[in-house]
């Protein structure tokens, strides 16, 4: 029972923050660390994330289904190639590759170096401050219609430096795309069109660690925390994507400046465990 109310209040934890630019990586590990209960591990945070991605899955359905079907066609059918999105399909295709590369490459250093509470401390300050620099500097004139490949290569390779826990998928891409001129609805949009893969890919890679293991969660907990996540994700995801992607990001920088200043004095004075 006690184990199952752990992966409720996780599973709230993932659903809130999952959309906002920081990192629910990152708190799935300072909370669980601050209650007492531990690394919660990067296979069940991966897991779980599947239920908030589960949430973007239907909200974009319509976008995900034109996408795919007029990316097939554009295999077979050469008129369909110039259309947007075929290009889109092929853009979050190619975007996708570095953090799958990665993150295979990287595994173990991902599961156990970068899981270090001073590391997500440290990154929580300095992606918070580049997010703050990149909406302030970022020019507001490309809409989604205008992503080429370099753009949408190079918000890829931001994305895959979410790899480390405390930078934040949404987070980096945002950053990427607002340096590049794209306004904050088109930056968002793709940014979450971009993470689709990536995280349904590495929870489907991690489900076979859930059993055994680092991980202190089993089948049941894990299944619970990603059902919750879901339903809490599906609640928030059309109010947490409006906000974000017309509001300034200075409440966000303000809050992961703060978090990772608390979590760095708390690791460094022993009340947390790195």
């Amino acid at each position: 029972m006690q184990e199952l109310l752990q992966a409720i209040v996780l599973g709230v934890i993932q659903g809130l923050t999952e959309f906002l630019p920081i990192s629910s990586s990152a708190h799935l590990r300072i909370f669980p660390e601050l209650f007492g209960w531990g690394d919660p591990g990067a296979a069940f945070t991966a897991v779980i994330q599947v239920g908030t991605e589960l949430a973007v899955l239907i909200y974009f359905r319509k976008d995900i289904w034109r996408i795919a079907t007029t990316w097939l066609r554009s295999l077979v059918r050469p008129e369909y190639r110039g259309h947007l999105d075929a290009r889109m399909g092929w853009f979050i295709i190619v975007g996708s590759l570095p953090i799958v590369l990665l993150g295979v490459a990287l595994k173990d250093v991902i599961e156990r170096d970068f899981r270090s509470l001073w590391i997500i401390g440290t990154t929580l300050v300095v992606l918070g401050l580049v997010l703050g620099l990149a909406d302030k500097l970022g020019r507001t004139d490309k809409r989604i219609e205008q992503i080429t490949l370099r753009d949408a290569v190079l918000m890829g390779l931001a994305q895959a430096a979410a790899l480390v826990p405390g930078v934040s998928r949404s987070g980096a891409t945002l950053s990427m795309g607002r340096l590049l001129g794209y306004d904050r609805e088109a930056a968002t949009r793709y940014a979450f069109l971009l993470a689709i893969p990536a995280v349904v890919g590495a929870g489907v890679f991690q489900l076979r660690e859930i059993p055994g293991g680092d991980n202190p969660y089993g089948w049941t907990p894990t299944i619970v925390a990603t059902v919750v996540s879901f339903l809490v994700g599906y609640a928030a995801i059309a109010w947490l994507l409006r906000y974000v992607s017309t509001r300034s990001y200075t409440p966000f920088v303000v809050y992961r400046v703060v978090l990772g200043t608390a979590v760095l004095v708390l690791v460094a004075t022993g009340v947390l465990a790195a």
